[in-house]
């Protein structure tokens, strides 16, 4: 029969363990895309957000307990057109100055398939959240271009979302209600010591 006070000392020693880190990466916008399409009378206009940050937790052990928050900055959308980018910032559209953010925080990641995953979270834009899914390859980690850096990818991601349904309804028939959005990230791997 163990002794209770080891049975004691042996619960404290475990207890004081540091528990298995999860690896902590941040978004690289600078090699990483948030891009969309969406209709235009018979044609498709292409567009995207150039600053953007975000958070990606994995759990190696355990995918599902990995997770995601990224924070677009709205007046960021660009489409290589002023007259086109300064009306989509107005309150016709995306009303940046009124809503400035786009955000998306995971709720749950899925490995559907080896390297596949399904990552469904809330998406907030333009003042209202809605639950969304989407799949994204998990394309591995291999070293950065910084000695002792270590970089994720996270290629392929697409989804499609109703302007609609997110109260941005400007020119019926004009414009399409479907957009298509794509996702290519990089994200460096923060060190340990910074984790906090």
């Amino acid at each position: 029969m163990r002794h209770p006070f080891r049975v004691l000392l042996a619960s404290l020693a475990l207890a004081a363990l540091p528990a298995m880190a999860q690896d902590v990466y941040k978004i690289d916008p600078v090699h990483s895309e948030v891009s969309f399409k969406v209709g235009h009378l018979l044609a498709k206009t292409s567009g995207r957000f150039t600053k953007f940050s975000g958070t990606i937790t994995v759990d190696p052990a355990n995918l599902s307990k990995s997770s995601v928050e990224v924070i677009i900055e709205a007046a960021s959308i660009t489409t290589d057109n002023e007259a086109r980018d300064k009306h989509l910032k107005s309150p016709d559209f995306f009303d940046v100055e009124k809503f400035p953010t786009i955000t998306f925080k995971s709720t749950s990641v899925k490995e559907v398939a080896k390297g596949k995953l399904e990552v469904a979270g809330d998406f907030t834009m333009h003042g209202v959240t809605k639950r969304i899914s989407f799949p994204i390859t998990n394309a591995g980690t291999q070293a950065g271009m910084q000695p002792g850096s270590v970089v994720a990818g996270f290629i392929d991601g697409a989804l499609t979302l109703n302007r609609n349904e997110f109260g941005i309804k400007t020119y019926p028939g004009v414009i399409g209600e479907i957009v298509a959005v794509s996702l290519n990230v990089e994200a460096g791997k923060v060190p340990a010591v910074a984790k906090k």
